[in-house]
């Protein structure tokens, strides 16, 4: 098999060098990846829409600017998928709910346009649950995305679908987003990188922002970026990073000076209850990397870390049961995603009071000083994504209590969320049970290069589990 058609094998990184070079072309890649995309989606289910045509044509022009002696950007020829939620002209924003199935809009969002002016080409749309309300991907509209390793096992969510096509070599990467783990629980569980950057460093998913979100939408989601290696995270968030002149909230930073800050704390069992022989191993193994890549180690625990999940906590079950109840929309949510409300709803804690929400949004700069001060000493966290091991579909959905303290299972990486943190996802290679394992890497507020620095360590010392395919 040629190297062309075998293509869907290769980082993003190598496709793009390759077809600026003249090496590879465009077109070919674009069909190697339909052509997987033909293979697995059918046993996957992970992108829901797939542009054949559109693709092709991205591909042409592609070749046409290499031909012509011009340079074709820095991703050129790199097929991506957008997950559901994402603006991108060339199908509905439907956020994974039949309500929004004619939501087709008018532009780009930020992102897809800065990918897309860097040569890199949209191939389909990631599935999602409806509007991000579970930590599992499945709608009424699409159906269920499935986990590569093993088809009865959940693949996280709610950036599900494309964290499955990443794993399984449809796209090279994919873009998602992450309001409480929903780029990083997914990268997780099928062995994939996911990175969430600091809040405003990707400008909105919204190419027009015109209807009012939560507060805790705007400070705890962003969007993220899904791939198969650290590398190709890093030279996805190079072309997507930066404000734009739409999202009041996004932001333009410098990069950190990554040699002089090699220092990590590690958190083993954060919240003393015990932490997982595999999250156990996969932190090891993340030590032994970094060690070997010149980092110092230290053993850490971040300040206030229960109020930062408790804050996450209150904060986005009253502000998401406000805005996304079963009396704020037309159309009601899928049969999974109403579910999962149902039954989460009566274990969820409210904020009952103007005073109350008032104050849990004051203590918020008060938690995140403490970090700060805690990542002056620990430039980098190394910990676990999930306290536990890939679920079985739907087990979120077995009873109230089991809905209600499904979010337990994630608190480490939702006070990433609540401090608007970069935290990054990365594998460190098979458990006992044959399912992919890792460790998640945060840093300060603005130190995203730092984390990544630290995941391509790690990576690079263990290895890529995927591309696979569907066992």
């Amino acid at each position: 098999m040629s190297v062309e058609a075998d293509s869907w094998r290769e980082s993003a990184r190598a496709i793009a060098a390759g077809v600026r070079a003249g090496d590879l072309s465009a077109a070919v890649v674009v069909e190697a990846h339909l052509d997987r995309v033909d293979e697995v989606n059918p046993r996957v289910g992970a992108l829901t829409v797939v542009f054949a045509e559109q693709a092709r044509e991205a591909a042409a022009a592609v070749d046409a600017t290499v031909r012509a002696g011009h340079d074709p950007g820095p991703l050129a020829g790199v097929p991506f998928s957008v997950k559901e939620n994402i603006d991108l002209m060339w199908s509905a924003t439907t956020h994974g709910w039949r309500g929004a199935l004619d939501a087709v809009p008018e532009q780009d969002a930020t992102a897809v346009a800065r990918l897309r002016a860097a040569g890199a080409i949209p191939l389909g749309r990631g599935n999602m649950p409806d509007f991000g309300m579970r930590w599992d991907t499945d709608n009424d509209v699409f159906g269920r995305t499935r986990n590569p390793w093993s088809t009865r096992h959940s693949p996280g969510g709610s950036s599900g679908g494309d964290a499955v096509a990443v794993a399984t070599g449809m796209v090279a990467f994919g873009l998602g987003n992450d309001y409480g783990g929903s780029v990083r629980v997914p990268a997780d569980a099928v062995g994939v990188v996911g990175f969430r950057p600091t809040g405003g460093r990707i400008p909105s998913s919204a190419a027009r922002r015109r209807d009012p979100v939560p507060l805790s939408l705007q400070h705890f989601s962003t969007t993220g970026i899904l791939a198969r290696s650290a590398d190709d995270v890093a030279a996805v968030f190079d072309v997507v990073d930066g404000a734009d002149d739409v999202d009041p909230f996004a932001v333009t930073r410098a990069a950190a000076a990554v040699d002089t800050l090699k220092r990590a704390a590690i958190v083993r069992d954060p919240f003393r209850d015990g932490e997982s022989e595999a999250n156990l191993r996969a932190q090891d193994a993340a030590v032994d990397a970094l060690e070997r890549a010149g980092w110092e180690i230290v053993e850490g625990q971040p300040p206030l870390l229960d109020e930062a999940v408790a804050g996450w906590r209150l904060l986005s079950t009253t502000e998401m049961q406000a805005a996304y109840g079963p009396d704020r929309w037309g159309p009601p949510l899928g049969a999974g995603a109403s579910r999962f409300l149902e039954l989460a709803g009566g274990a969820q804690s409210h904020i009952g009071s103007v005073e109350e929400y008032m104050a849990v949004w004051a203590r918020r700069a008060v938690v995140a000083a403490a970090w700060q001060s805690f990542f002056r000493e620990n430039p980098v966290l190394v910990g676990a994504v999930s306290e536990a091991r890939p679920a079985h579909a739907d087990a979120d959905l077995a009873d109230a209590r089991t809905a209600g303290d499904w979010w337990r299972r994630y608190r480490l990486s939702v006070a990433a969320n609540y401090l608007a943190l970069p935290a990054i996802a990365v594998p460190t290679g098979l458990a006992a049970d044959g399912l992919p394992v890792g460790v998640q890497v945060m840093a300060a507020a603005g130190a995203d290069h730092l984390a990544l620095a630290a995941a391509r360590a790690i990576g690079q010392a263990r290895g890529v589990p995927t591309p696979i395919s569907p066992r």
